[in-house]
């Protein structure tokens, strides 16, 4: 020990200063290891006090690090999760858009198609209805002729035969007519329904392509945040894992360690005190 190396050094020359003086040098030997054994009892409490300070500081501070790298795997975590639903959301918004698309479409046929279907209705109708009314006419005229005419009773025959065809044109005309209105109202019916389904689904599409653009914008938000807050943390981490390194360099990175240190200082007063108690 180059301590006890001066203090033996400093006792040689007290005894040899003692000796010409004619002094007690023992007194003042009594005296440096007196001093020797209080300076290395404070050097063992001023270690046993810093070791207790990096014990603490680097438990503190490697808790920390945990902390702090989990809050950026949490952070992680949460970033991919909101972009990737916000990726997602992107990509349903697209399709729902498309099928409104498609929707539009088909409802634009079959606008088309029923403006078409009731042209031809309406013309055929009044065809049929002109028809008709002129069969009747014709009928009316033809009755009324041979019901007061006795002159035309030779030929009845004939007429009834006439109007017989005409009754028959007549309800042929009739049922065309009949047909003809009720297919025009089950058309008409059907593209009703079409439409109200067109209409109810291109709604609620339209709403959901809203909703899902707004959650999209908040994931997207809220991943911008959290991203935040990570630079953040990561900002915090490298500060303490700087620290940490004083800490180690300070603390851990030693020659000797403490406890060996401290079982050799333990030595060296136990050796002194038996010194002193000689002397």
């Amino acid at each position: 020990s180059a301590a006890l190396e001066q203090l033996a050094s400093r006792i040689s020359a007290a005894i040899r200063d003692g000796a010409s003086n004619g002094e007690d040098p023992f007194v003042k030997v009594k005296g440096m290891i007196s001093q020797m054994i209080e300076r290395l009892m404070k050097e063992a409490g001023e270690e046993a006090q810093h070791k207790a300070y990096c014990d603490k500081e680097m438990a503190g501070t490697k808790q920390k690090l945990d902390e702090l790298k989990y809050d950026l795997e949490k952070y992680g975590s949460k970033i991919d999760k909101a972009k990737a639903d916000s990726v997602t959301l992107k990509d349903e918004v697209v399709t729902l858009r498309a099928e409104i698309t498609e929707i539009v479409k088909s409802q634009g046929k079959a606008d088309a198609l029923r403006r078409e279907e009731k042209k031809v209705y309406v013309q055929s109708k009044t065809d049929l209805e002109q028809g008709l009314q002129g069969v009747r006419m014709a009928l009316k005229v033809l009755r009324d002729y041979y019901s007061k005419d006795a002159k035309h009773e030779s030929s009845d025959g004939a007429g009834s035969n006439i109007i017989g065809m005409l009754e028959v044109a007549e309800s042929d005309f009739s049922k065309g007519l009949s047909d003809m209105i009720s297919e025009e109202e089950a058309a008409q019916t059907t593209y009703e329904e079409t439409t109200q389904e067109n209409e109810l689904a291109s709604a609620t599409k339209d709403a959901d392509v809203t909703h899902k653009t707004k959650e999209s914008k908040s994931l997207s938000k809220n991943a911008a945040e959290l991203s935040s807050d990570r630079d953040g943390v990561n900002t915090e981490l490298a500060a303490v894992m700087e620290y940490y390194a004083k800490l180690t360099e300070e603390c851990v990175a030693k020659a000797e360690p403490y406890e060996e240190r401290k079982k050799r200082r333990e030595e060296e007063i136990a050796a002194l005190k038996d010194r002193k108690s000689v002397v």
